[in-house]
């Protein structure tokens, strides 16, 4: 399976399976017109009430990441860029500042973060282009 649901964390079963589709597709783990499984599958392999996986697929849908077609199925989407790069920064930098304030309060300092955060874009996009 291209994601795990941990039912004891904090993070919605939902966010979750969104969450493990788009790494799964960034990592090129689940490619552009991969069908996936239909909202029934999906709850019965992984045990999971199927509304919540319909939920997940409604939000995967709503970003453009994956596309049902009715009557054929659900599919990774064609990436489309749909913001312009100022939105895009915007979302990125609203996230890195979440990291931020995680990092404050594990005490991290700005050249050992800066250090940790370059090491781990190299290593995801060398890992990337290796699939």
């Amino acid at each position: 399976m291209w994601f795990d649901v941990d039912p004891r964390s904090s993070v919605a079963i939902y966010r979750q399976l969104v969450d493990g589709v788009k790494e799964a597709v960034a990592r090129g783990i689940l490619e552009t017109g991969e069908k996936l499984p239909s909202v029934r599958e999906l709850a019965a392999q992984v045990t999971i009430n199927p509304n919540t996986i319909a939920k997940a697929y409604q939000e995967l849908e709503r970003e453009g990441i994956i596309e049902t077609l009715r009557g054929r199925g659900t599919f990774v989407a064609a990436h489309k860029p749909q913001k312009n790069l100022e939105e895009k920064e915007k979302a990125i930098k609203s996230m890195l500042e979440k990291i931020m304030v995680e990092a404050y309060y594990l005490q991290l300092d700005e050249k050992t973060l800066l250090a940790l955060m370059e090491k781990t874009v190299q290593n995801w996009y060398r890992n990337r282009e290796g699939v």
